[in-house]
């Protein structure tokens, strides 16, 4: 309650009504696989674009190099051609695999992420300055400059006497005065306009180059204390991280009263940066080195699944444990059992995404095929087959790939279309043009009703989508729309009724919610996800007396029940024709 202490007319504003709801988005994939390069631990990364992709991960993988491990690139590729539009990436690699590096001076550089794709990064050093100027006057380690901007602690600087250079480091700046960790050996003091005599710090320039994309750091420190440290400052490259390793110094020699030779704490040399490219001024050109794809034809099963070593340190199908956008799974091509399995109790646990599952190429025989179906049961994944004939852009010839990615791409464009409750078939499967196995509609009559969505090819039609069911034992979820629909409705009310948390639970909340949950499914009613002529037939919103206790309320628990009438999608389309006479 708000205080009201002297005579006034006040105004107070409250919510009463039901909060608008807005729906989240099933549109977003997610895959898992092998790539050239890129990320391979932390967050999976967002692609808005085939073009996105290649510049993080690189482009297609060949069949020699990488066998049935290749098909991530095209999946994506063929996601975005279907109609998908924001998909996240994760890079799974073999244990094996290596980051290249190389080493100059003290300056270590190494690839960001493991891989072969190293050996074509160029690495471009060059001596640089961010502040150079006059010494007016000099007392030992003390120098007064004509301007002092640039000059940090830390830096580290060459002084020039007109013929003769040194190096020091700068331990304090107070306006225009700089204090040297020694005193300066040199003259460099001369007020004289025009002198050549001079102060200026000591860093470099990297540029790392990989293909178009250039990254450039300008001005690094090799100093570790510095504010322009080179590891600090490329820590957000895509490319290299870089390292500075302390340059050993030799011990000291120093005699003691008694004549003996003891070591004496060496007083460390400034690192140089201008070292590097030879102190001549040029640039200088570095290749990574040891860079290696690993085991990439012969990968297991591990290198999908990843690892779960907490928040930023996830790797493989785990990394998306954090992610909330992404309603479609694959991980395409890859059928191992341990991989579809895990990927099918990610799916099951997150309750927000759905699984679509590839089968084995090699198995055409429908026995075969229902054989490998039957390994599962889940309302949270679907399966299609035979594999898409489609021009494979790497290697300039046609190929089968999986149609994982081309699956996520047409539930992605019937989601924008026509929404989520309408059921991903009946769909044209753009750029494909042939499959690797044709089957009839007597041998879809034994896969379909166990949950194998064929993909078929129909004279004057085009090659399409020919099924919509997921691979459960139970009737009430054989359909994979209603399954999205239900992961629809449950992820946006979870998303827009955060507000309902540690308000009063009394009537009036318990309205307040009803009246938000009620307004919501209204809409989807209205847009044709759920049945029934009016909205009392197509859901119900409990919330009050009738489905909380004393205890429940006690415990702080508001329960709300939901019942909705999804719509099923019309599989079996029957017109029964009879004989009319004339007479009749």
């Amino acid at each position: 309650m708000a205080e009201y202490l002297s005579p006034g007319v006040y105004v107070e504003e409250y919510d009463s009504g039901a909060t608008p709801m807005q729906g989240v988005s099933t549109s977003t994939a997610g895959f898992v696989g092998l790539a050239e390069r890129g990320p391979v631990i932390g967050q999976p990364q967002l692609v808005t674009s085939f073009s996105d992709y290649k510049r993080i991960y690189g482009g297609y993988l060949s069949d020699a190099a990488y066998g049935d491990n290749r098909f991530l690139p095209y999946a994506v590729e063929q996601f975005f051609l279907n109609g998908g539009a924001r998909a996240y990436i994760m890079r799974a690699v073999p244990e094996d695999a290596k980051a290249g590096s190389v080493t100059a001076g003290v300056l270590k550089i190494t690839a960001a992420n493991p891989g072969a794709w190293a050996e074509d990064l160029r690495i471009i050093i060059s001596p640089a300055s961010k502040a150079k100027t006059q010494v007016l006057t000099a007392s030992g380690a003390v120098l007064t400059l004509k301007n002092a901007d640039g000059f940090n602690p830390g830096d580290v600087v060459e002084l020039f006497d007109g013929k003769n250079t040194a190096y020091a480091t700068i331990k304090s700046v107070l306006e225009k005065t700089v204090t040297l960790d020694a005193p300066c050996a040199l003259d460099v003091a001369d007020a004289k306009v025009g002198t050549a005599k001079y102060i200026k710090t000591c860093e470099i320039t990297v540029t790392a180059r990989l293909g178009e994309t250039v990254e450039t750091y300008e001005n690094l420190s090799l100093k570790g204390d510095a504010l322009n440290n080179a590891a600090v400052k490329t820590r957000k490259s895509d490319l290299i991280t870089v390292e500075v390793i302390p340059a050993k110094t030799a011990p000291a020699k120093e005699k003691d009263k008694d004549g003996k030779e003891t070591a004496a704490p060496a007083k460390a040399e400034p690192i140089v940066p201008f070292a590097l490219c030879g102190g001549s001024g040029d640039s200088l050109v570095l290749t990574l080195q040891g860079g290696s794809n690993g085991s990439v034809r012969t990968v297991t099963a591990d290198a999908f699944l990843g690892k779960d070593d907490g928040p930023g340190r996830r790797t493989g199908l785990q990394a998306f444990q954090e992610n909330s956008n992404v309603s479609i799974m694959a991980i395409p091509g890859v059928t191992a059992p341990e991989v579809q399995a895990a990927l099918i109790a990610f799916c099951e646990g997150k309750k927000s995404c759905f699984a679509i599952l590839d089968v084995p190429m090699e198995l055409k025989k429908t026995n075969d095929v229902a054989n490998f179906r039957n390994m599962y049961d889940s309302t949270y994944a679907a399966m299609y087959h035979p594999w898409l004939e489609m021009y494979d852009a790497g290697a300039k010839r046609s190929a089968y790939f999986p149609p994982s990615g081309a699956m996520a791409g047409i539930y992605a464009r019937t989601d924008i279309e026509r929404g989520v409750h309408k059921a991903p078939a009946n769909e044209v499967v753009r750029g494909c043009t042939g499959l690797s196995c044709a089957y009839n509609e007597g041998e879809q009559d034994i896969l379909n009703p166990i949950g194998v969505n064929l993909i078929r090819a129909f004279t004057g039609r085009g090659i399409r989508v020919w099924g919509a069911r997921t691979i459960s034992s139970n009737g009430l979820w054989k359909y994979l729309n209603v399954r999205r629909l239900f992961i629809y409705v449950e992820e946006s009310i979870k998303a827009n009724t955060n507000w309902v948390v540690f308000e009063p639970n009394s009537a009036a909340l318990w309205s307040r919610v009803t009246r938000t949950i009620e307004a919501f499914l209204a809409t989807c009613w209205r847009d044709g996800a759920l049945a029934g002529s009016t909205p009392d037939q197509a859901f119900f919103v409990e919330c009050g007396p009738t489905t909380m206790t004393q205890d429940d309320i006690d415990n702080g628990r508001l329960i709300c029940q939901i019942g909705i009438a999804p719509v099923k999608p019309a599989e079996f389309v029957i017109f029964r024709i009879t004989q009319k006479t004339a007479s009749e």
